[in-house]
């Protein structure tokens, strides 16, 4: 039995895939690299941006400094907060799906996206409070697939929230998400996964234990929403 559900962010919750793209595409084109969508979402999309620059960087065979990637990862998070307040992002029947489960389990999210950019989407959409844990890239050392943001999730709703005496398992956690990536990282953390066609076909998305068309259908595995 499921006690805890740990969604991804970006492309789970919210429509910002289009969004990071085109911040990486844009960014990237000022330094001389061109990206294209099909590239980008055929090999970069599941990884956090720290990833993505150096993945793009070494395939261009250039040479990127530490200090570099800084100031990269800075510039496209300040485009991507820039985009975030011209409308909403939340995808269909997120907020119906999040007020079924709230209170009946531990909600986590773990993403490869930055903090602000989380926080800035959940604070605009009022949905903060669902989720007890917020695990963004600045939390961990090592991106999807590495299933440290899984295991540091985890480890977090154990510390803060749960009673010594009912200490949470990696299979009393469901993962749920949009790549490749992520559910590689899932199984690595011992956890279940559903996958939800939103980024990538349901052929790409076939390691998942479920594999479904909407975020909403995640009712007929936890049942009772």
């Amino acid at each position: 039995m499921f006690r805890a559900l740990l969604f991804d962010f970006d492309g789970v919750l919210a429509d910002t895939e289009p969004l990071h793209f085109g911040a990486f595409h844009d960014l990237l084109k000022e330094e001389g690299i061109l990206l294209t969508k099909e590239e980008y979402y055929s090999e970069f999309l599941g990884l956090d941006d720290r990833g993505c620059f150096r993945a793009v960087y070494q395939k261009a065979g250039q040479p990127l400094s530490a200090p570099k990637l800084k100031e990269l990862i800075q510039r496209k998070n300040r485009k991507i907060l820039q985009k975030i307040e011209s409308g909403s992002l939340l995808l269909p029947q997120v907020r119906e799906l999040l007020t079924a489960l709230g209170g009946r389990y531990y909600l986590a999210i773990v993403s490869g996206a930055l903090r602000s950019e989380i926080v800035a989407i959940l604070s605009k959409e009022k949905l903060g409070s669902f989720f007890q844990v917020i695990v963004s890239a600045e939390e961990v050392n090592h991106g999807k697939p590495d299933p440290e943001g899984f295991l540091t999730a985890l480890k977090l709703l154990n510390r803060d929230y749960i009673p010594e005496s009912e200490m949470l398992l990696p299979e009393e956690c469901l993962v749920i998400e949009d790549s490749p990536w992520g559910i590689e990282a899932a199984k690595k953390a011992g956890m279940k996964s559903v996958a939800v066609t939103n980024s990538y076909k349901s052929e790409d998305l076939k390691a998942a234990d479920w594999v479904l068309a909407s975020l909403f259908d995640l009712k007929a595995i936890v049942g009772g929403c």
